[in-house]
């Protein structure tokens, strides 16, 4: 096969996991798919030197982090809202949602639990990718699950 067909064909393969996992990041399927498809364009661009590696998931799920913490560090304060509600729901009226919770942590957060817990990457995997120290990795994610924990303790008691 040439170069265009084994991309096409690694493309087709692995779109849809790639999805999730800038799903998973983003909680928003258009950031996602974004996300993915500016991945797989430099991806392409890069072909046969990843392919020689013989990692190429690995080099897409590593821009797709890179690419999402650039968006987010450029957009830290901004938080959009998809669908404006009516009216305000109470906590008791709205089932608990995971992800709508894991949504709600900060971005870093959010990258440090997926990477941890959907990727099951460790600690120093993590700081590499995202830049920052394996011990802001720990607290990032201990801050992150106290912030969960709080949200659906509460919920459960209503239930």
């Amino acid at each position: 096969m040439d170069d265009a067909s084994d991309f096409a064909h690694f493309a087709a393969n692995r779109a849809d996991a790639l999805f999730r996992f800038g799903y998973m990041l983003t909680g928003n399927p258009h950031d996602a798919a974004d996300l993915v498809q500016e991945a797989l364009a430099r991806l392409r661009s890069s072909w046969p030197r990843v392919q020689r590696k013989h990692d190429p998931e690995g080099y897409v799920k590593t821009t797709i982090i890179r690419l999402h913490i650039s968006i987010w560090r450029r957009r830290r304060r901004e938080v959009l809202a998809w669908e404006v509600p009516d009216q305000p729901q109470s906590v008791t009226e709205s089932p608990l949602d995971l992800w709508d919770e894991l949504a709600k942590l900060p971005k870093r957060q959010r990258a440090v639990l997926v990477l941890r817990y959907y990727e099951d990457r460790s600690d120093a995997e993590i700081a590499q990718l995202l830049g920052i120290s394996p011990g802001t990795v720990r607290s990032q994610a201990s801050r992150a699950l106290d912030k969960l924990r709080d949200t659906v303790a509460p919920l459960r008691s209503l239930r």
